[in-house]
């Protein structure tokens, strides 16, 4: 059997799912968190390695003589030098889509704690002002209806289309954006000519785009100031989408009525990120993939990625080995 090292397994399976998927299909060595400095050291006799967020670098690679396979425990790859990786004849798969249904139920977590706001009421509650109220109904924030606004989509891969599917059970109007506009759109969703008119006719503009040279810091001043004042904001894709600092600014000035963030552009964050202090901001921490359902997911296509490369036929191959 191959020797696999996983690198830093608990953020896929803190303790609530069972490893037996991969002890299948190899001899297992688990690792909750590798430091930087210790990748090396960990991964030096491993055949396989699995990572999430532990660098795999060119350097790093240089330094596993044994190595022959690489599985990254997300979506992303970033965290591997795939050029590296394939010089060596070295195979890298990633899991995609397992996610997809997760990332989209958050998108509207937040987008309903923005209109809603049920966790300040509850704590409301909780504190006993209703048990003193004079009338029987009380709410201390401006409460939204969803039915008519407009939803803009930036990015309409997977989790924007099923983002878009639930907003039209809202009653919202969707209007998308990406680079490339995807064969069969859905009768509904109207698609929009550039970006910018994405921003300009968006009440809450979700963002689920890839990160690339032309998408980083899409968000930021310019940008903002095309959105309508009464415009909310939704992150759950990458952090560098958007300029922190103008994003701050835009909200503390009331340019825009709010923002939700499930990831940040350091992560974690400095405590120093404009965004933790800024008005009408909320944040959660980079959760949105990390329910049961789908890290079971996760974890049981690895092991298939896994199974495939022993049998010869390696799937979900990134780096084109």
């Amino acid at each position: 059997m191959k020797e696999i090292v996983v690198l830093d397994g608990y953020a896929m399976n803190p303790g609530d799912l069972d490893w037996s998927p991969l002890f299948a299909v190899g001899r297992v060595t688990l690792h909750d968190r590798t430091p930087p400095g210790q990748v090396a050291s960990r991964a030096r006799d491993a055949e396989i390695v699995l990572t999430n967020k532990a660098l795999l670098s060119r350097a790093t690679l240089a330094q596993l003589p044994k190595l022959e396979y690489i599985s990254v425990l997300a979506t992303g790859y970033n965290v591997v030098d795939v050029d590296a990786a394939r010089e060596r004849g070295i195979p890298v798969s990633n899991v995609p889509a397992y996610s997809t249904r997760s990332v989209a139920q958050h998108t509207f977590a937040l987008l309903l704690e923005m209109t809603n706001h049920t966790g300040l009421h509850s704590q409301m509650v909780h504190a006993g002002e209703w048990c003193v109220s004079p009338d029987f109904s009380f709410w201390r924030a401006p409460l939204a209806e969803l039915d008519g606004q407009v939803m803009g989509i930036m990015g309409f891969g997977a989790i924007g289309q099923c983002v878009a599917q639930i907003a039209m059970a809202f009653g919202m109007r969707v209007i998308a954006f990406a680079r490339h506009r995807p064969p069969g759109l859905p009768q509904d969703v109207m698609w929009a000519e550039s970006a910018d008119q994405l921003f300009r006719e968006a009440d809450v503009l979700s963002l689920h785009c890839p990160l690339t040279p032309e998408t980083r810091e899409m968000v930021n001043q310019r940008t903002l100031a095309l959105m309508k004042n009464t415009a909310r904001l939704i992150n759950t894709g990458r952090g560098p989408l958007v300029n922190e600092a103008d994003l701050a600014a835009a909200l503390n000035t009331g340019r825009i009525a709010g923002a939700a963030m499930d990831v940040l552009s350091m992560e974690p964050p400095a405590r120093d990120n404009p965004l933790l202090s800024a008005a009408n901001c909320w944040i959660t921490p980079h959760y949105a993939w990390a329910t049961q359902a789908a890290r079971q997911r996760l974890m049981n296509v690895t092991a298939q990625n896994i199974r495939a490369f022993l049998d010869g036929h390696p799937i979900h191959v990134v780096n084109g080995v």
